[in-house]
């Protein structure tokens, strides 16, 4: 039984930290962890970047497509997730966002130097299709999730100084995780995007992640890569670009990246609140900023 309940703890805990990556844009919302039926998570959320810099295509330049000095995004956002059964979950996130340039200088499409409002509603459904367990606390776990997430507010899809893309997004992603005795964990996933808009083109992508994390009763951390293939699109900086009307159309630029992060989480209060702190930093990337960012959150669970 002690090791049944260190178990479970290890499973909250990661579940909920990583829900925190929604302050970036390189990892997806789901992971290897699946809660017991009935459990709940609450959690709030907030983030903070910053960049200066901008990929323009591949190359790395100073300044961004805008012409503008830093921009600076906030984030602050709202998750719950449901253990429909002990192997069907479902969850929703909500961000309020807030983009503007650092000493307010108007971007495209934004005369104010500042954007802010609710941007898109995320509805995920996850599913644990097999999992086999071994010695020691070690396991297999193989599964799969969709993802639905369409805009909530009418704001600006394009310009430097955006929210979001104004965009509805499908996904699929099939997730793998093996729990090594002790509370090692790797995972992988793999997904893809499905990008509608009635305002720009706006390419679909592959979305890949790798996940490396230890987890007690005590604590939990992890390091991700993440990593966004678009299938089309155009490179900032082209005629083309110009051709389809500059910033304002950025939506539709051919946007690749690979991104870092490190992640921790600590419960608290007889484990039903807790604690999240994580970092995540641009390592390359096409039509991206180039940004690190941190954020923090707090968690209620009831199970």
């Amino acid at each position: 039984m002690g090791n049944l309940k260190k178990n479970k703890l290890k499973i909250f805990a990661a579940a909920i930290c990583l829900t925190f990556g929604m302050t970036t844009q390189a990892q997806t919302v789901v992971n290897g962890f699946f809660p017991k039926q009935k459990d709940l998570t609450v959690a709030i959320s907030s983030g903070f970047k910053s960049n200066s810099d901008f990929y323009r295509g591949r190359e790395l330049f100073g300044g961004n497509p805008g012409n503008l000095n830093d921009i600076e995004t906030s984030v602050i956002g709202l998750y719950a997730e449901y253990g429909i059964t002990d192997w069907l979950s479902a969850t929703a996130t909500l961000p309020y966002i807030t983009v503007k340039s650092a000493d307010g200088e108007p971007g495209p499409l934004v005369p104010s130097g500042k954007a802010e409002g609710l941007q898109d509603l995320g509805l995920y459904l996850k599913g644990k299709i097999y999992e086999k367990q071994g010695g020691n606390g070690a396991a297999f776990k193989f599964g799969s999730a969709i993802s639905y997430s369409f805009p909530i507010s009418d704001y600006e899809g394009g310009g430097v100084l955006s929210i979001g893309n104004q965009a509805n997004n499908f996904s699929g992603t099939l997730i793998t995780q093996y729990m090594l005795p002790f509370g090692l964990f790797a995972e992988v996933q793999g997904g893809y995007s499905f990008r509608s808009s009635s305002d720009f083109d706006i390419p679909n992508a592959t979305i890949f992640t790798g996940k490396l994390g230890y987890c007690n009763k005590y604590f939990y951390v992890d390091t991700v890569l993440g990593v966004q293939n678009s299938q089309s699109g155009i490179d900032i900086g082209t005629p083309e670009f110009e051709a389809a009307g500059g910033p304002s159309h950025l939506p539709e630029t051919d946007v690749d990246y690979t991104e870092l992060s490190f992640n921790a989480y600590v419960p608290f209060y007889k484990n039903m609140f807790g604690a999240s702190a994580g970092y995540t930093t641009t390592l390359t990337g096409r039509n991206f900023n180039d940004a690190s960012g941190f954020s923090l959150g707090l968690v209620y669970t009831l199970r």
